[in-house]
Formats: structure tokens, sequence, C-alpha cells
């Protein structure tokens, strides 16, 4: 069954009719100009005076239909529905990409009845509406639109080829048979030993089935490739954090002074390490606040912290290192680095532990003394935690409210296994299924698009 007969969200976009927009960005030599809807082939027609052999590239001049005008030269390519990428009938028009040249083809088609310019998103959601990708799929689309690092595009890459919702479906069957097991205890009510046989057989494949769905929200590494790593920055005032920012950036991120408490709110940098998108943060000094401003900027600052993945604990390499306040780091099970900055003031000398679980380093802000190594270090960190993170991961918070929602189903299911009728315990069963189908598209998501296809840009 497709998407759009199990849903009932229809089989066209919201707008309807033909639509058309630029595919391939803007101010590169060639332009694509997609088409898509009914119109799509005659518009075609008007454009080059014949429709192309059915995905097959023509070459072809382009004119505008109201005044014979030739407008380009290009390629014309035609994808028959149902078999193209929306479903519909779609064209291409392969042209030069100046802005003059694309404005003209686009006023020509956008002349002829029947089409207008396509919304954000609108191509992929049609898509979507038309069986040709589930949710998942479309969002792994836009997260390869979007990827910026290596880990990013291959977790992307996955998404976008269904391998996650393959996942999701799969664990949908394994439930619909359960339910069926669970039904049949009702079905065959006078019967002595079905019903009870019937749970027993069903009851297993719960239970694994919940260890499945706890153990992928249990999983963060697909999370972290596709938000990026957060490494805080955290310390004494005037223990170079924001040099230290500053330095690993390659650039002015923050401002620098010797006067203590001048970071008063968080300030983030992304990077690219190791193929990994890296998110740097530099908090404020934790220490007594001596004003309402730096208070908050502290209060913003253990909050960070808290949420942080690595916290590079910085202080002076001539200095001992002050007792750090574990319990905020504690609390999301991040790693405590040692980093003694100013290596090269004097008195300076590598730290020696101080008892600290984690990695220590010794740096020169200032100079770029150590900061290889660190960096490098904290490269390994993250690949070694997004290992494995381009295989299905519920990436987004919406996977993980599908997925926590249903976990919750089939975990009061289980509790009360042996005390609910058969008709409620199917019925749990079934509000467990409609969680996992809601993740995908299969089931009552028409209030989700909106919200799925806004991040597309117009064109695709």
């Amino acid at each position: 069954m497709s998407v759009q007969e199990e849903s009932g969200i229809g089989t066209v976009a919201s707008g309807g009719g033909t639509i058309a927009a630029v595919s391939s960005g803007s101010g590169g030599a060639v332009a694509v100009i997609r088409i898509s809807g009914p119109a799509a082939g005659p518009a075609v027609r008007a454009l080059t005076g014949r429709l192309p052999e059915p995905r097959r590239a023509v070459l072809a001049k382009l004119r505008n239909p109201a005044d014979d005008e030739v407008l380009d030269e290009g390629l014309a390519l035609w994808f028959p529905g149902p078999r193209s990428a929306t479903g519909e009938d779609m064209a291409e028009l392969q042209i030069h990409g100046g802005r003059a040249v694309v404005a003209a083809v686009l006023a020509a088609l956008f002349a002829l009845p029947g089409l207008r310019p396509a919304e954000p998103g609108e191509f992929t959601r049609r898509a979507f509406l038309n069986g040709r990708m589930d949710l998942t799929q479309a969002e792994g689309l836009a997260d390869l639109i979007a990827a910026e690092t290596e880990g990013q595009r291959r977790l992307a890459f996955a998404h976008a080829f269904g391998h996650l919702g393959q996942r999701v479906e799969e664990w949908r069957r394994r439930l619909i048979r359960a339910m069926a097991l669970i039904e049949a205890g009702i079905d065959f009510a006078e019967e002595d030993d079905v019903p009870a046989e019937a749970r027993a057989l069903a009851r297993p494949e719960v239970m694994a089935l919940l260890a499945e769905l706890q153990a992928a929200l249990a999983d963060r590494r697909g999370a972290m490739v596709r938000e990026g790593a957060l490494v805080a920055i955290a310390g004494v005032p005037n223990a170079g954090k924001s040099s230290l920012l500053n330095a690993l950036a390659a650039r002015d991120v923050a401002i620098v002074s010797d006067e203590p408490g001048t970071t008063r709110d968080v300030l983030e940098v992304a990077l690219d390490l190791g193929g990994h998108k890296v998110t740097l943060v530099d908090t404020a000094g934790l220490r007594m606040a001596e004003g309402k401003v730096e208070a908050e900027g502290i209060r913003r600052a253990r909050a960070r912290i808290a949420e942080a993945d690595l916290v590079l604990w910085v202080h002076d390499a001539p200095g001992r290192p002050p007792p750090v306040e574990r319990p905020e780091i504690e609390a999301k099970g991040a790693e405590l680095w040692l980093v003694a900055n100013k290596l090269d003031a004097p008195g300076a000398a590598a730290p020696m532990g101080f008892g600290w679980a984690g990695q220590s380093f010794s740096v020169s802000a200032k100079f770029g003394t150590g900061l290889d190594a660190l960096t490098e270090a904290v490269g390994a960190f993250v690949s070694e935690r997004a290992r494995g993170s381009e295989h299905p991961a519920l990436i987004r918070a919406r996977h993980r409210a599908s997925a926590a929602e249903a976990a919750g189903r089939l975990g009061f299911a289980l509790v009360r296994w042996d005390h609910l009728d058969d008709e409620l315990l199917a019925e749990e069963l079934r509000l467990a299924g409609r969680a996992l189908g809601r993740m995908t598209g299969a089931i009552g998501v028409e209030d989700l698009l909106d919200v799925v296809f806004r991040e597309f840009c117009i064109g695709k």
C-alpha cells in the first residue's frame, strides 16, 4: 500500500497544479529548471516544439511561446509519471545559468496556463504524497543537501535512501504479527487453549521489539553526527579560554582581555574535525559572580557544560588547577580533559594529572604550541563516539518522540500483560504501531508536513 493510500492524505501537494523552479542553485554555468504536474508535457512542447523520448536528453532551442523569440539553447528531458522523482509527469530544462536566461525561461513558463512557481520543498513533498519516498527519506534528503562534513554526508545518504524507513517498517511488521496473535485469541475466545497460547507466542516478540527501541533511543551517535559534538571550554576566569577558542577556530571569535570575567555569554563556533562537525563553546569563567550580568553568564555556562560531550577544563600552566565541580559534567557522562594553557608564561610546567581521569594537554594558545595534538585528540574522540553512526539511527527529535511513545506503549502492555483483556492489549499494540507509522509518514502525518518540508529550498 502506498503512503497516500494508507494515510489518506491525497496524491497531490496542497497547492495543486503544475509547478516549476530552478533546482540547481544560482550562479553556475548551467541551470536546471524542473517542472512537475499535469501540464509539464505541454509546457516542454510549447517551449521546444516537441516532447522528447522519455528519459533521453535532446538538444533544443527554447522559444517564448508568446512571440517565438529564441530564449536559449539547451537540453530537454521528459519523465512521464508515475516513473519520475515526484510520481507525476516531470520535465527538466538544462540551460545556461545566466540570470537573464533563467529569468526569461521562467517567465515564459509561468505565462503558460496551469503553471506556477514551486514552494520550498514542494517537489519532495509531492514525491512523498505520491508514495515515491517516506518521511525519513525526505528528511535524509534535506540533511544531504545541508551536509557540511563527511560524517553528515554518510549519515544523510543512509537516511535518504531508506535505511531508517526500512528498519521502522520491519518494527511495524513484527508488531503487526504480535497483534495478529492477540487478535487470534479474541477470535477464538471460546477455545480453551488458543487465547493463552496466542499471548505466550506474542510476548517474546513484544519484549524483543521493546529492547530494540530502547537501544535505538539510547544510541546518540546519529544525533551527534547530524547536530555536531559539543565541546565546552570551561575553567576559572582569565585562564585563556577565549584565546584557546580563537586559536582552535583559527580566527577571532571571542574578545580577549586580561580583565577577569570578560566573557559574559556563551560563544559558539562550528569546526570540521576528522570529517565530523564539532561545536566549540566558550563559556564564562566559573567563580562567584560580581554582578547580575556575570551571574547570568555563569548560569548559562553551567547549563551548556552540562550538555557537552567533552569538557576542556582550562587553567594556567604556571599554577595548580583549582577543584572543579563535576555534577553538571557527570549528568550527561561527558569526558573531562585537563588543558594547561599559557605554556609560554614564566614558570609554566606540564600538568601532572592532579587526579584527573581524562587526558591532559599543555598548550600555548598565544603561540600555537600543543594545539595540533589537542585538535587531533578532539577529532579522534568525536570519530570514536560517532563510529557506526552511518547505520540507521533516531537522529531527529521527531523520530525519538515517535519511538519513545511506541516504547512506552509496549512497556505498559508488558507490565500488565497478564491482567489486560485481549482487546485492551491489542489496542496498546495498535497505538504503538501508529506511533511508529508516524515516523515514516505511513499514518496520520498531515499536521507534520509543513514542519518537515519547510527546511527545503525552492526547487527541491
